[in-house]
């Protein structure tokens, strides 16, 4: 066979069959999208309208956690200077506290705004979401067992802020170590102890708290005096000490009540210890108590009362003089009779011993 006869028998092209199936692919494809167009666009209009909403709704919640915060700064410095404020309120105190408690709302209503908003997202994609929060919850426990430390310390210290346990300017016992608190963290506690020392403890490791600067503190001194003094005098000069030290200043903003003499401590042979306290401003009890010691032996020294320990009273008319003190004491060997003289004397030999 030729090959014309076989050009001839092959069947031709139709040039309009490649047309159609694109064409009909095209309509196909616009159909669907036609079908979905809607779904689409209240899905994207549903992502868009959650970002929005989540969005706006930290903004506004940081930016009124701010305005708190702000608020409770100035009205601790709105008093700052003056006696309220230096009794009640430290700035420095109330400005750390209110950061550490402002940090810790905002990064946790971000990370339940965020979260939420995260998850509310992927919902909208028909994403099944128990996979991957069955996940997040192994991998929060995980992570939980092996950063137990810091997570302790990080809840312990969210609650001692929150409780207001103590704050910057306190003098505390964390049983650790002790000392005046100079800053408060989420983690780690700073004191400076009583050599200058600074130390960090961990507020995981603090198992009890013990604030010696609120509420009041009490001064308490010891006075001993010599047996023989008048305890109603003694009495007498204490109180007018007192009563001048509490007109005085700072001495009159530092104690919060009147000096009390409880008594007598102790009765010895040679001393009497008489029991002398105060209420005063917390930590301020050390240094009441030196300017009582002060002032109460400066009284004392006035009024001619002797204390224990100080150079001993003379008596009022000098006894007379003892004619045998200068004498030395008798010695057996004075005698000649006597045993012992008779003893050291020198032994007389025989009178025949050279026959």
């Amino acid at each position: 066979m030729s090959l014309s006869a076989l050009l001839a028998a092959a069947p031709s092209p139709e040039p309009g069959g490649s047309l159609d199936e694109a064409a009909k692919q095209a309509g196909d494809a616009a159909g669907w999208v036609e079908e979905n167009w809607s779904t689409w666009l209240n899905t994207g209009l549903r992502i868009v309208l959650i970002a929005a909403i989540a969005i706006v709704l930290r903004i506004a919640i940081r930016r009124a956690l701010s305005k708190l915060i702000e608020r409770m700064n100035r009205s601790a410095q709105a008093v700052e200077g003056t006696a309220l404020g230096g009794l009640l309120v430290n700035a420095e105190r109330r400005r750390q506290r209110s950061e550490a408690i402002g940090s810790v709302l905002r990064s946790v209503a971000s990370f339940l705004i965020l979260g939420t908003a995260a998850l509310m997202i992927l919902g909208a994609f028909q994403i099944d979401l128990a996979p991957l929060l069955a996940s997040a919850g192994v991998a929060g426990v995980a992570l939980g067992f092996g950063a137990r430390n810091l997570v302790t310390d990080f809840l312990s210290g969210v609650f001692m802020i929150l409780e207001d346990q103590y704050g910057v300017g306190d003098t505390i016992d964390a049983g650790v170590a002790s000392g005046e608190v100079i800053e408060v963290g989420l983690r780690v506690t700073k004191l400076r102890g009583d050599n200058g020392e600074i130390w960090y403890v961990r507020n995981g490791e603090v198992k009890r708290i013990g604030n010696l600067s609120q509420g009041w503190s009490t001064a308490g001194i010891d006075v001993q005096v010599h047996p023989t003094e008048d305890l109603d005098r003694v009495r007498t000069v204490i109180t007018e000490a007192a009563a001048r030290m509490a007109k005085e200043d700072p001495w009159n903003e530092r104690l919060w009540g009147p000096v009390e003499i409880l008594g007598l401590d102790s009765v010895l042979l040679d001393s009497m210890t008489v029991r002398v306290t105060a209420k005063t401003m917390p930590g301020k009890s050390l240094s009441v108590e030196r300017e009582l010691r002060w002032r109460i032996k400066g009284a004392f020294d006035e009024a001619g009362v002797r204390m224990v320990g100080g150079v001993p009273a003379q008596p009022d008319e000098p006894s007379a003089a003892d004619p045998t003190a200068a004498m030395a004491a008798p010695s057996a060997y004075a005698s000649a009779t006597s045993p012992q003289s008779l003893a050291t004397s020198p032994i007389t030999p025989p009178s025949n011993l050279g026959k």
